[in-house]
């Protein structure tokens, strides 16, 4: 990525001003944050991608709100605070 992008969204994101995609799923019940972009139409060309790779995990449903907002960590948040046993250990 271009340092002057990074700068850019970085300082959007700061001030509140960058766009952001709050995907909810559910089973598992997760919030997921996308993010952050300097353009609504960079995050709009960005999105579907990010919505197939989470719909390839097998959630009951998705739902998404784009919102300019200012995001920190974390981005991944699951409702009873830990992610989900994926039987990986």
């Amino acid at each position: 990525m271009n340092p002057l992008h990074w700068t850019v969204r970085r300082l959007a994101n700061g001030f509140g001003l960058a766009w952001w995609a709050r995907v909810e799923s559910r089973s598992p019940d997760a919030e997921y944050w996308f993010g952050p972009f300097g353009r609504r139409r960079s995050l709009d060309l960005a999105l579907p991608a990010f919505l197939r790779d989470l719909q390839a995990e097998g959630p009951a449903s998705l739902q998404h709100r784009v919102l300019r907002t200012c995001r920190r960590e974390p981005l991944t948040i699951y409702s009873e605070g830990a992610p989900p046993d994926l039987g990986l250990g």
